[in-house]
């Protein structure tokens, strides 16, 4: 299933901050599943699942702050992890949602189980989330990212077309992130290219995960959580997945095979059944 590409937008006044606007799209019916995408991606992220969970669940996926069509933050508002709780929080509050299951994959994966200890995740299911990483692994992926956002920054839309028509160029463009990229449709390589390039909070967010952006504490042990790790990730190896089993010991740990960092590319069925199964 792809985007139907119309968003709705959900402008929230969460507590203590000024206004914000969210882009989000609903599909399905059931327990609500709300979908939060990593760093630099955007919602669409997760259409290669969205059929297969929407069978079953109320999918909600939504742009984060300054990326996709979510607009940037208010000059002043930090793209902190606690500003990402309550602005969730608030959003979980204007759907009507109550305290969902939400699940997320990356930089989402992190802000997932930061509402998780928050209370306001009835579960999460995490993909490769951020947080776990030790000080030469922190600047590793720091060092890719920066990559990655110049190369999208650097290339004309018209040179990034041409390059995801080319297996060797969809490698270029996000091998990084899948394990497979030559398979990969080029009309969404060129999508998540240009959410990269055009992704409003990036470097603002990338600066508060640079500066720190662990994840700390537990999560309680009556909140169901699965954390899932690509055994090919490049960008956050998977032996931080070890890392996150001991700071959240009730856990359940599960290795995706022949999955990148952004598994829904490369297995959609699994992920889709591993979301389902966390989300319960």
């Amino acid at each position: 299933m792809t985007s139907t590409g119309t968003a709705s937008f959900a402008n929230l006044t969460p507590a203590g901050l000024p206004g914000l606007t969210l882009a989000y799209e609903r599909h399905g019916a059931g327990e609500p599943l709300v979908l939060l995408h990593g760093i630099g991606h955007h919602r669409q992220a997760w259409d290669p699942v969205v059929a297969a969970l929407a069978e079953r669940r109320e999918v909600v996926t939504v742009d984060l702050p300054g990326f996709g069509e979510s607009p940037a933050q208010p000059a002043g508002l930090p793209y902190s992890l606690d500003t990402a709780v309550t602005v969730f929080g608030a959003f979980f509050d204007a759907l009507g949602l109550r305290v969902p299951h939400v699940a997320g994959n990356s930089l989402g994966g992190l802000i997932a189980l930061r509402l998780a200890q928050a209370g306001r995740a009835r579960s999460v299911t995490a993909l490769s989330p951020g947080g776990f990483w030790n000080a030469p692994e922190a600047v590793y992926t720091f060092t890719l990212l920066k990559a990655m956002r110049r190369g999208a920054l650097a290339l004309p839309p018209g040179a990034i077309e041409r390059m995801a028509r080319r297996p060797l160029g969809r490698r270029a463009l996000t091998g990084a992130i899948c394990a497979d990229p030559v398979r990969r449709d080029p009309r969404t390589v060129v999508a998540e290219t240009m959410a990269m390039r055009e992704a409003t909070g990036f470097d603002a967010t990338l600066a508060v995960g640079s500066g720190g952006g662990r994840f700390r504490g537990g999560v309680d042990e009556r909140t169901p959580v699965t954390i899932a790790w690509g055994d090919r990730d490049r960008m956050l190896p998977r032996r931080q997945g070890v890392r996150a089993g001991h700071a959240i010991p009730h856990a359940r740990l599960i290795r995706l095979p022949r999955c990148g960092h952004v598994p829904m590319n490369d297995d959609p069925a699994l992920v889709a059944r591993v979301l389902l199964e966390g989300s319960r």
